[in-house]
């Protein structure tokens, strides 16, 4: 059956009607790869097979020439795997094993219609030229234009945040707006402040000013001094705090890794100043986590300290996606980029809306929840209760 099988994979591949072939559910428990998927790839014009073994915490990919590939498949399948599926443009064809390891063949209605693209080193797509003088003063890249090797996860973060912003620009309001004002609470060193005005400005060719709010003032001397080197005429940035920033007219307000509470009072300071958009993402859930008081069934999960921890970022934010839903604003909460970059990846995000709300439901619902957690109040939704 095995046999029959491999035969079926290599007729594909003779027939250019090939996909892709995966082999799964490992038959041994102390077996650490738990999937091979098997795809063409062309290196220096020669047709060959990259594998991919997913373990449980990395994948680990090879290049193998056809015949070792189906080697490699007669190795494994039905020995390591009980599954096998192989995608073709035809047909899919799966092969299956029983407890007994009694094999079985069966063909389904194709899943793809098209092959993939065979090239192998692909070129990706950067929302941000490297050759970006602004991210050698900001020591990303060296004097050839190179990415430091300590920065190349922090570029790649960069790149994920502009993709990011471009996608919630283009589906709001502001697609069309000429001139756009962005606050940026909390700007550090100015990464990604610097990367955003780069891209609407020269990518969108739209204007744009840009404020960075950052409490260090060596850190708002250097952005500032790399600002002016780079000509960068409409981003500057102020020394001060999230509370003591004088709230102006706000196309969008952005507060990254604002710890704790900062990021409650960035979410409001954008609610006062009628900001079309909202980007925040969380750092440190300290103020729900200490109210936490559960005498119910939700006992057992909170019994664990890193499950409480969790559990107390979970309903922080979720109670921060409510109270831009009960101020007029569609809430998205997502990560916006592999927890193997930034641990703290959670991105909630506010977009106006053109209606009114019904604010009353949303606040409704907040009160279930603190009920629920036994938690007295969180600080973004207290502040918005005080100001009605």
């Amino acid at each position: 059956m095995i046999s029959k099988f491999i035969d079926l994979y290599k007729d594909s591949l003779a027939k250019k009607t090939f996909v892709k072939l995966s082999i799964n559910h490992s038959k041994k428990k102390d077996f650490d790869i738990k999937k091979i998927s098997f795809l063409l790839v062309t290196v220096q014009n020669e047709t060959q097979i990259k594998c991919t073994y997913t373990h449980q915490t990395k994948d680990i990919t090879k290049i193998y020439s056809l015949e070792e590939s189906s080697s490699f498949i007669k190795e494994h399948l039905g020995v390591n795997f009980k599954n096998g599926i192989l995608f073709t443009t035809e047909k899919d064809i799966h092969i299956l094993f029983n407890k007994k390891m009694e094999g079985r063949i069966m063909t389904k209605k194709s899943t793809f219609n098209t092959k993939p693209s065979t090239e192998h080193n692909k070129k990706k797509k950067r929302f941000i030229n490297i050759h970006k003088a602004y991210l050698q003063g900001l020591k990303i890249t060296d004097n050839k234009g190179n990415i430091n090797k300590n920065m190349l996860d922090k570029f790649k973060q960069i790149n994920k945040y502009i993709e990011t912003v471009d996608g919630i620009l283009k589906s709001s309001k502001l697609k069309n707006k000429k001139q756009i004002n962005i606050v940026d609470m909390g700007s550090g060193k100015g990464y990604l402040t610097f990367a955003l005005y780069d891209y609407i400005t020269n990518i969108l060719q739209k204007e744009t000013k840009i404020i960075g709010v950052e409490q260090r003032l060596d850190l708002v001397q250097l952005c500032n001094k790399i600002a002016q080197e780079n000509e960068f005429v409409n981003l500057s940035f102020s020394q001060g705090t999230i509370d003591n920033f004088e709230t102006e007219k706000i196309d969008i307000l952005i507060a990254l890794h604002a710890c704790d509470t900062a990021t409650d009072d960035a979410i409001f300071k954008g609610i006062q100043s009628k900001a079309s958009i909202i980007i925040t993402a969380p750092c440190c859930h300290k103020q729900v986590r200490k109210q936490l008081h559960i005498d119910n069934e939700l006992k057992e999960i909170t019994q664990f300290g890193i499950l409480e921890e969790r559990q107390a970022e979970i309903l922080t934010d979720t109670i921060r996606a409510l109270v831009l839903e009960s101020e007029g604003y569609n809430s998205q909460v997502f990560e916006f980029i592999a927890d193997a970059h930034t641990h703290k990846n959670v991105m909630i995000v506010g977009t106006k809306k053109k209606t009114n709300t019904d604010a009353e439901k949303y606040l409704k619902k907040i009160d279930v929840l603190k009920a629920k957690f036994g938690v007295e109040y969180q600080h973004l939704e207290k502040k918005i209760r005080e100001k009605s």
